[in-house]
Order: structure tokens, then C-alpha cells, then sequence
């Protein structure tokens, strides 16, 4: 049971999200496919983002007793009897990444690994989450990191891809997790977590959503337009693109209709997918 314990501590399903954008940007300016770095790019990945979500885990846990959807986690419900071990884990996970990253690839990875797991763990769950409802929105750039690590992996040289990459991850985010914050409003209010519905309510979050996701399909079809990515990645960014619009557009008009508000937190899912996997037909078949 303790073991069960910690490894929920590691937010796998997140470390799998930032591990595969890690390995997109990877292969989005791979001339040469290394399966061995992948592996080593996902470890890497997988290690930064688990010290992270560890010290997530121990920093919130008086906020997540306080919340429905947290309410069983493991430092919410003190099942870890020595928390100050968690801290240790969190410090040594992220000591391993490190390390993996500067000796299996170069000094930008280990510097890129660092700052997503800073944004994550510092600057949004420490600095923001609790103060402002822009937390989603700068702390977002966790993630956004990611993409320029497995970049670096290949290439450190090669930016300007990886940055507008970067951009467009940077800008999935609020879209993303505003959509799950207007179906978790009352559990962010009875915790005092400032987030976007809980300060202007559903209608005035459906209508940033919706700017923000101009925002985000504008910059997913930079690369096309730029001439970085060719007529395959063109066509089906602008596909998903259109249909994430579209549910968007469902989502303003009827904003207290929480079904649409879930269609949206999957359908931002779904979008990123068509870009990672848009990235990768377009540069490798």
C-alpha cells in the first residue's frame, strides 16, 4: 500500500503528457531517429516532471483536503507518515534527471528539464496557484519547456521550430485547464483557489477560452505558414483547429452546461494529439 502510495505522488499520467512533447520536439528536427536517446529522453523527462508533481503533492496538501477531486491523495489523507521523505524524493528524482539529461545529451536538455520542473513545482504551485488567476496561464509554461528539451536533445542550435512549438504549448494550456476548471469551480472556491470561473464565473471563462484558442490555432499554423512544416501538418492543424473552435463556440453558448465544458477539457486533449502526431507524419513519412 505505501508503495501504491508514492507512485501516485509521481502523477504518472502528466510525466507520460510531458514526456511525449519532450519526444515530439525531438523528432520534429530529427534527421536521424535514435531509439536509445528516446529512451533516454523519456527517463530524463519522466524523472523531472515526477519531482515536481512530488513536491505538488506535499506543498498542497492543505488545499487538497479541502477539494473533492484531491480529498484521497496520499499527504492529504497523511497515509505518508515522514512527509519531510517526500521532499528528499522529490529533490533526489530531480537530482536523476538532471544528470541523465547533462550526461546523455548536453547542459540546454538539463537547463530546460530544470525550468519545467521550477515553473511546475515553484512558480506555479508555490508563487501563483493560490494568489492569482493567471497561475494557469504563466505556469503553463511548464510545459512548454518540454518541447524545447527534446529539441535540444537533437539539436541545441535548432530554436525557431522548437520555439514556435513552444508557443503553441504555452497557449494550450489556460484553454485546457480552464475548461477543467469550470467543472471543478466549486471545489477551486471552497479551497480558496483563485482560478478563472470561480472569480468571473462560467460565461466570462467560456468567452477567454475562446480567445485563447484563437490564439493557440493562430500560432499552431505558424509553422506552416513560416514554411517550417509542410501541406500535411498545414491541413491538419487547421482540421483540429477548426473543430476545437467549434466546440468552444458550444461552450459559449451555453456556459453552464458542464457536458460542453467536458467535451472541451478532452477535445484540448485531442487537439494537442493532432499536432504531435501532424508534427511527426509531416517531418518523417
Amino acid at each position: 500500500m505505501t508503495f501504491l502510495n508514492y507512485l501516485e505522488l509521481l502523477k504518472l499520467r502528466i510525466g507520460v503528457v510531458i514526456a511525449l512533447t519532450a519526444v515530439v520536439g525531438y523528432l520534429a528536427v530529427a534527421e536521424r531517429v535514435s531509439a536509445v536517446q528516446i529512451v533516454l529522453l523519456v527517463l530524463a523527462m519522466l524523472m523531472g516532471s515526477a519531482a515536481s508533481s512530488v513536491f505538488n503533492h506535499y506543498y498542497d496538501r492543505d488545499i487538497d483536503r479541502k477539494m473533492h477531486r484531491t480529498a484521497n491523495r496520499p499527504m492529504a489523507r497523511d497515509l505518508l507518515v515522514h512527509p519531510t521523505r517526500v521532499l528528499w524524493m522529490a529533490a533526489a528524482l530531480l537530482v536523476l534527471g538532471l544528470s541523465l539529461a547533462l550526461f546523455a545529451f548536453n547542459s540546454a536538455v538539463a537547463l530546460h528539464l530544470f525550468l519545467g520542473s521550477f515553473f511546475y513545482g515553484i512558480v506555479y504551485t508555490v508563487w501563483l496557484k493560490r494568489r492569482t488567476w493567471l497561475n494557469i496561464v504563466i505556469g503553463g509554461a511548464a510545459g512548454s519547456f518540454a518541447v524545447l528539451a527534446g529539441a535540444a536533445a537533437v539539436n541545441p542550435q535548432s530554436w525557431f521550430l522548437p520555439m514556435l512549438l513552444a508557443i503553441v504549448l504555452f497557449l494550450w494550456t489556460p484553454s485546457h485547464f480552464w475548461s477543467l476548471a469550470i467543472l471543478l469551480k466549486d471545489d477551486y472556491a471552497k479551497a480558496g483557489v483563485p482560478m478563472l470561473p470561480v472569480l468571473v464565473g462560467e460565461k466570462r471563462t467560456a468567452q477567454s477560452i475562446l480567445f485563447n484558442s484563437l490564439l493557440l490555432v493562430g500560432a499552431s499554423l505558424l509553422p506552416w505558414g513560416l514554411g517550417l512544416l509542410g501541406p500535411t501538418y498545414g491541413a491538419l492543424a487547421a482540421l483540429s483547429g477548426a473543430a476545437f473552435l467549434w466546440a468552444n463556440l458550444k461552450l459559449l453558448q451555453t456556459p453552464h452546461d458542464r457536458r460542453w465544458a467536458r467535451i472541451n477539457f478532452f477535445g484540448s486533449m485531442q487537439h494537442l494529439l493532432a499536432i504531435f502526431i501532424a508534427i511527426i507524419l509531416d517531418v518523417h513519412l
